[in-house]
């Protein structure tokens, strides 16, 4: 059982990680699905403009993010994955609990397209991503 669980834990959070590098592909290549919530915005207006450049490192970040947590339960695996896992868990676990303006679950604004997506998607999923990454990093 232990196994069949890092494997779901390693596999769905590897997927996701994966599925979100390539979203930020599609962006870089000038998709706008999405693109509209995926910044915080004071009112109507975003706090930032992500650039291209920008865009394509947080892509390549999450592939590398996606391909740690996958090796975790490869043959690969060893004490850089191990680390790896649990740095990323972290990282969510961090990106959950949010700054307390913008982003995360004790955020203050709450009413705009980016927070109500934040509250219901975006820090629900870094803390399930979190619980992966640390039971990875820590089995």
């Amino acid at each position: 059982m232990n196994e069949i669980a890092r494997v779901f834990a390693a596999g769905g959070g590897g997927l996701v990680l994966l599925g979100l590098s390539g979203l930020h592909v599609y962006w870089v290549c000038g998709g706008r699905w999405g693109a509209d919530a995926a910044v915080p915005t004071a009112g109507t207006r975003p706090l930032f403009r992500p650039s291209r450049a920008g865009t394509s490192v947080v892509g390549v970040l999450l592939a590398g993010a996606g391909a740690v947590v996958l090796a975790e339960v490869s043959p690969w695996a060893g004490e850089f994955t191990k680390w790896g896992t649990r740095a990323l868990g972290a990282v969510f676990a961090l990106r959950a609990l949010g700054e307390f303006k913008w982003v995360g679950f004790f955020k203050r604004v709450r009413g705009t397209k980016f927070a109500k997506l934040d509250t219901w998607l975006y820090s629900p999923l870094c803390a399930v991503m979190a619980a992966a990454c640390l039971y990875l990093g820590w089995r």
